[in-house]
């Protein structure tokens, strides 16, 4: 991963959340498959880096 790659979120109830410029703070997040979802759409993931603020 490039040190100038920035990982964007529009999800404001995490406590990652810059919201003024709507970018996660972490510096890498994990990104896991919802089970027994097929949809072949971004809902088959999700952040589980998540945590609530």
């Amino acid at each position: 991963m490039e040190s100038n790659q920035k990982i964007n979120c529009t999800v404001t109830s995490c406590k990652y959340n810059k919201l003024q410029e709507q970018e996660c703070s972490l510096k890498q997040i994990i990104v896991t498959p919802i089970e027994n979802c097929d949809t072949k759409q971004p809902d088959e993931s999700m952040c589980s880096s998540y945590r609530n603020k």
